[in-house]
């Protein structure tokens, strides 16, 4: 139940991402050290988007969830995708959606780009 409920919101996430006219490169890329939701461009810039989703009426619940060793962890991820994928180069950075799925209505979505910037 849980892990479709990450899922929908991750899938909310893409769409919004998409409407603000970011390219989905990865989703749910994995290794050793953990998982990066979801990948995108937002023109030459890579994006690693941490995507939280509660049921809550403000988003703002969902990303105060990212504490400072998933921050860290992101940082890490993002070194390794961005080696593994020969974009070592790019300009990059790591941003945070969180998302509110009220027991009724319709969901909150809130976009923090440079989210470890905080």
């Amino acid at each position: 139940m849980k892990r479709e409920f990450g899922q929908a919101g991750e899938a909310l996430a893409v769409e919004f991402l998409k409407s603000k006219g970011y390219a989905i490169l990865d989703m749910n890329w994995r290794c050793s050290l953990g998982e990066l939701d979801i990948v995108a461009l937002d023109g030459s810039t890579v994006v690693i988007v941490e995507v939280r989703t509660r049921h809550s009426t403000t988003a703002s619940t969902a990303l105060e969830t990212i504490g400072t060793r998933k921050q860290q962890t992101l940082a890490k991820l993002a070194h390794l995708y961005l080696s593994k994928r020969g974009l070592s180069n790019a300009d990059w950075r790591i941003d945070a959606v969180g998302i509110a799925i009220p027991r009724s209505g319709t969901p909150i979505i809130e976009h923090v780009e440079n989210a470890l910037d905080w």
